[in-house]
């Protein structure tokens, strides 16, 4: 049990870096690291947390300049971290964070460490300017993404790879879905702007705000009258666009977003799976605030013989695991958990998903399939692969059977939404 106070930034320092240490040994944000903080100081924790990984590589590069050697130390390195992030970006406040940096590190390893953390951070205030314009002048370190990532969008986005970095290294956009079985979305508007909250259409019926706000600020959010969720996310319902009635399955459906607009937009036979039941849980949640109904199982989907009754499916959305390249702002703690070896890896997963999914289509039917990944390995290559495969597949815009060209649909992570990867499929009789 820590010694300081809830409220104090000292107390908010430590606990982001016991959780920053959590992520360098390979634990994830999706994992609750968050849920153990004290509710009191979980959303600053959270904002050092997410701002100091998002700002992949910036800490580190100080730090070769300001230790000696590196520290074995994690935890230690970790508060020096989160708190440069912090001195950075609270520029009027700057010796209160040593301060309390110092204070947090009295509770790491007997305090050793106190003396090493309140010079580094000094050392680094009276050298701040310096090292900033050194970091500028180095173009792998100012990317604040992996080398090897940053190699692989210079390849695949050549006009494009700098908009997506720098889009990459931002706070995200906050985007609502309109539930248009409550409300149409310019009347949703009005609620917003009676609470002095700015919004722009996005999409169908998506909104994108200008500030994102805690969901309690949100008119009838509890009621189900809107949810939050990325406008490039939204266009997978969208896309998929099954009829009135269809039999649909949402192969891998947490946290839920696309299940329950799938269902705002008609009334659907859904069943939703996900591999773990604390994530259905989720999922059961998300449709009960809404007012909607689905069945919802643990399960693989791609172990037909666990889930699968033999009756097959007008529409499948095949949203599969992925790198989430396109969603690292999101996620920044994908910078230190993904490695370049975990594209085939999860391209080899995908392609075995695809193979068992295409089986319970009807004839007629439809896949949408979805990654949220900038890496073609996981979009274009695959669906090239698959379609070369699979004689019974085409794309829907293709107007004759033989025609084996891919239109597909790559969202680059910008102001308005994330990146996301869509291709639809036809499944011949």
């Amino acid at each position: 049990m820590s010694r300081l106070p809830y409220t104090s930034l000292a107390f908010s320092l430590l606990q982001s870096a016991r959780i920053t240490a959590a992520v360098f040994a390979g634990q994830s944000l999706a994992d609750g690291l968050l849920s153990r903080v004290d509710p009191t100081a979980r959303p600053a924790v959270q904002d050092i947390v997410y701002g100091s990984l998002r700002a992949y590589g910036r800490g580190e590069f100080f730090l070769s300049r300001l230790l000696e050697r590196p520290l074995a130390a994690e935890e230690v390195r970790a508060l020096l971290l989160v708190a440069l992030y912090r001195i950075e970006t609270r520029p009027d406040a700057v010796h209160t964070v040593v301060d309390q940096a110092v204070s947090a590190a009295g509770e790491l390893l007997n305090g050793k460490f106190r003396a090493l953390v309140n010079g580094v951070l000094r050392s680094f205030l009276r050298q701040q300017t310096v090292l900033t314009a050194e970091l500028a002048a180095d173009q792998l370190a100012a990317s604040l993404h992996p080398d090897w990532w940053l190699a692989r969008l210079q390849q695949t986005y050549p006009a494009q790879w700098m908009e997506i970095v720098a889009a990459g290294n931002q706070a995200p956009p906050m985007g609502l879905r309109v539930n248009q079985r409550q409300i149409d979305r310019d009347a949703y508007r009005e609620q917003l702007a009676a609470e002095g909250i700015a919004s722009r259409p996005v999409g169908e019926v998506g909104l994108a705000l200008g500030t994102p706000v805690s969901v309690d600020r949100l008119p009838g959010f509890f009621d189900g009258r809107v949810s939050v969720q990325d406008p490039g996310a939204q266009r997978a319902a969208e896309l998929l666009s099954p009829a009135s009635g269809s039999r649909v399955l949402d192969a891998c459906a947490a946290p839920g977003g696309k299940t329950a607009h799938l269902l705002e937009r008609g009334d659907l036979d859904l069943l939703a799976l996900d591999l773990k039941p604390a994530r259905c849980r989720r999922i059961n949640e998300g449709l009960a605030r809404l007012h909607l109904s689905a069945t919802v199982k643990a399960a693989d989907c791609a172990k037909l013989e666990s889930w699968w009754d033999g009756r097959p499916f007008d529409a499948v959305l095949a949203d599969v695991p992925c790198t989430a390249s396109g969603v690292v702002r999101r996620n920044p703690d994908a910078k230190y958990l993904r490695r370049e070896a975990d594209i085939a890896s999860f391209a080899k997963a995908q392609s075995r998903i695809l193979n068992a999914l295409w089986q319970v289509i009807r004839p007629g039917g439809r896949l949408l399939y979805a990654t949220c990944s900038l890496f073609p390995e996981e979009n274009g290559g695959q669906m090239a692969a698959f379609l070369a495969r699979q004689p019974q597949a085409r794309q829907p815009q293709a107007r004759q059977p033989q025609a084996r060209q891919l239109h597909a649909e790559q969202l680059l992570p910008d102001a308005e939404h994330d990146g996301f990867y869509y291709c639809l499929l036809e499944k011949l009789a």
